[in-house]
């Protein structure tokens, strides 16, 4: 094998991966109803397709197919964690606890870094009484949400999380970062 062929065959597995990073990203913004960026993402993707499968079809030997399959799953894998990372959409995260003055901890502590946040009694199992602290999050801010929890000494807690699709009116996030 020349390396004229190494290098297309390691460029061919490259441009592989990013098509399957631009596709997995694709399908999540889809899921998540972020269409405007999926229109490009189609467009840059078709593009390269047309190229690659040009290059792949033409070739001779099965080490073209064998790099351009290759390249797929390590796209996908990529793309899910590129997408993990910048953990698009928004949570409504419900949680439930059996002591009242934690919950008044903790939705307050919620309200000082800027959330929205509705709290509620509930009846829980056998119709015992629980607390319900509700609140709409951005999903990259679920790390302050568990901060703010471990600050509050509450570990292993009984969560309800739901991803939105859209949420009328306004949703408050804070400037804290998550470390």
């Amino acid at each position: 094998m020349t390396k004229e062929v190494i290098f297309s065959l390691i460029g061919l597995f490259l441009i592989t991966s990013l098509t399957n990073i631009l596709a997995t990203l694709k399908s999540m913004l889809i899921s998540k109803k972020i269409m405007n960026p999926v229109y490009f993402l189609v467009f840059i993707d078709a593009m390269i397709f047309a190229i690659v499968v040009n290059k792949v079809t033409s070739s001779q030997g099965i080490h073209f197919t064998v790099a351009y399959a290759l390249g797929k799953p390590v796209g996908v894998f990529i793309g899910a964690k590129l997408e993990e990372r910048l953990a698009l959409g928004i949570l409504e995260v419900d949680l439930f606890l059996n002591n009242k003055n934690k919950m008044i901890e903790i939705a307050e502590k919620l309200r000082e870094v800027g959330y929205t946040v509705n709290n509620f009694l509930a009846r829980g199992n056998n119709g015992d009484a629980r607390y319900k602290v509700e609140v709409v999050i951005k999903r990259n801010e679920f790390k302050v949400f568990q901060n703010i929890l471990n600050e509050c000494g509450v570990s292993n807690p009984t969560l309800k999380i739901k991803n939105l699709s859209k949420v009328d009116g306004k949703i408050t996030t804070t400037s804290i970062q998550a470390t």
